[in-house]
């Protein structure tokens, strides 16, 4: 693509993203989601193969829908109560279509099967902005929101988006799908608290893009995409494969990690909020995208030749990981001992 064109496509994310989380008005909001979802979408397609068209197809159709049931959902409350700005939502059928909204813009069950195809069909960069930044604009919303939005619902959702996401990953060899699945569960972590502590929700969300950005980064410079190549990629780069692993199993949630963090504190929330069942539910269906995040981490690592698959032996290369990828991945994997500084800023 002309990188011209590319650097527009870019800025016009950043706007978009910034109009919303920073708009009162529900027009505006309205507004920054549509220049979201239009600049994306060259840059699904960019590599012209039918999957990529296809997949930028059903992500315009989709994020079309939620728009629309977006703008209903604010005027159906303009309507009853004559209000426009977006924490005004007071309206019981408005908050339940904006829900409704929200859920099929993020990728929540059960409105999630376009999330999977559409990562599948795009770059592995383009995969990591619609993982990560494209997700922050209706999380903004769900943040502003919050105090009117329908708890039962949410954790319905939230259960059934844990359930699935785990559930669905776990037959995959198509690592982009595998990390589809990861978003799905991921989000309903999110969503499970966002009435009760929204700050936890952010919180979980900016530590999830961080540890979703190493994996897709890592992921980038070593080329791979099935968990077939994964297998042979360990002789690329040893040091970089060794620090996938680890963010491998920050992302699953496991305890020394920086991705115990937001989980530990969302199960304590929850149990603050006499949801112990809830939070004891939640905890085990996390199991289940732990068994593919082993797998993964398995296929990085732990797998040397002579294995069963009939790829041959990858060349070493030279050239040096990315500086980006190194503060990425220390700040996956260490922020834990922290976490008392991390929770006084947030």
């Amino acid at each position: 693509m002309n990188p011209q064109a590319n650097l527009i496509f870019i800025i016009s994310l950043l706007l978009g993203t910034t109009i919303t989380i920073s708009s009162n008005h529900w027009i505006m909001a309205w507004t920054g989601l549509e220049i979201n979802t239009l600049a994306i979408l060259p840059l699904i397609s960019k590599s012209h193969h039918p999957r990529a068209i296809e997949a930028a197809t059903k992500y315009f159709l989709t994020q079309s829908a939620a728009s629309a049931l977006v703008l209903f959902s604010s005027m159906t409350n303009a309507w009853y109560t004559g209000q426009w700005d977006i924490t005004q939502l007071t309206h019981p059928t408005s908050s339940l279509i904006l829900t409704s909204a929200i859920a099929m813009k993020l990728g929540l069950v059960p409105f999630h099967f376009w999330f999977p195809e559409v990562l599948q069909g795009s770059p592995l960069t383009t995969g990591l902005l619609l993982s990560t930044i494209m997700k922050l604009p209706p999380i903004a919303l769900l943040y502003m929101t919050s105090p009117s939005l329908n708890p039962t619902l949410l954790t319905t959702l939230a259960i059934l988006s844990t359930a699935l996401g785990g559930w669905m990953g776990l037959n995959q060899t198509q690592i982009r799908k595998v990390l589809a699945f990861s978003s799905i569960s991921h989000l309903g972590w999110m969503a499970i608290i966002i009435v009760y502590n929204p700050k936890l929700t952010l919180l979980n969300f900016y530590l999830y893009a961080m540890m979703t950005a190493t994996i897709f980064l890592t992921l980038n410079t070593i080329k791979v995409l099935k968990l077939s190549t994964l297998m042979t990629a360990w002789t690329k780069i040893p040091s970089l494969n060794a620090m996938l692993l680890l963010t491998l199993l920050s992302l699953a949630g496991l305890p020394p990690l920086t991705g115990f963090l937001p989980k530990w504190l969302i199960i304590q929330e929850l149990t603050k909020q006499d949801m112990a069942p809830a939070a004891t539910l939640i905890s085990l269906l996390s199991l289940l995208s732990l068994f593919f995040y082993l797998r993964l981490a398995y296929c990085t690592t732990i797998t040397l030749p002579p294995h069963t698959t009939n790829h041959m032996k990858q060349w070493r290369t030279n050239k040096s990981t990315n500086i980006m990828i190194a503060i990425l991945t220390t700040m996956s994997v260490m922020l834990l001992p922290i976490s008392p500084m991390i929770l006084t800023i947030v």
